[in-house]
């Protein structure tokens, strides 16, 4: 959760060095080579009454979700989109941070974590929430936080969370 204390803003870098992207469909969400585009930049909203919760928000205005919808029929992983509030049934919006060493995971409620996938189309650059199970794809839900926005000092004194390695979730 420290990662995110003192930004107002950030970008999400992948363990295959490509950023976490909001598409100009204004639904869609992707890795991308370019951190530079504006698309790349994620507000950060804490959530009242529960310091260990995040909501992302995409340049759009629209928030990081994790939907129930399969990414391929048949395939383990779920699709993440833009979606606006309110969200549809079985979605998740809130995501807890959790520090790994120099890089976060970021946890639905559901227990399941953001995944940047590789590999062969349709899985190359594409974005999914699920439980990795294979030891070759542990590395794909560890994300690096970049700030590119730094909240005022008055401002993260209200936000930081006493606990912040905590869980705030049972699985």
């Amino acid at each position: 959760m420290e990662f995110f204390n003192k930004a107002k803003s950030v970008r999400l870098r992948s363990h295959h060095e490509k950023f976490l992207i909001a598409d100009e469909d204004e639904e869609t969400v992707r890795q991308s080579h370019d951190g530079s585009s504006h698309r790349a930049y994620w507000t950060i909203e804490f959530i009242k009454g529960n310091p260990h919760l995040i909501r992302l928000k995409s340049v759009y205005g629209k928030y990081l979700t994790a939907s129930n919808e399969p990414f391929l029929l048949g395939w383990t992983g779920n699709k993440v989109v833009q979606s606006k509030l309110p969200v549809e049934n079985g979605t998740s919006i809130d995501w807890e941070p959790i520090t790994e060493g120099f890089h976060v995971k970021l946890r639905t409620k559901g227990g399941k974590l953001l995944r940047a996938n590789g590999g062969m189309p349709p899985w190359r650059n594409s974005v999914t929430h699920d439980i990795p199970y294979r030891s070759a794809t542990q590395d794909w839900v560890l994300w690096k936080v970049e700030m590119v926005d730094i909240l005022e000092f008055e401002s993260v004194r209200s936000y930081v969370s006493p606990v912040s390695s905590f869980s705030s979730f049972s699985i």
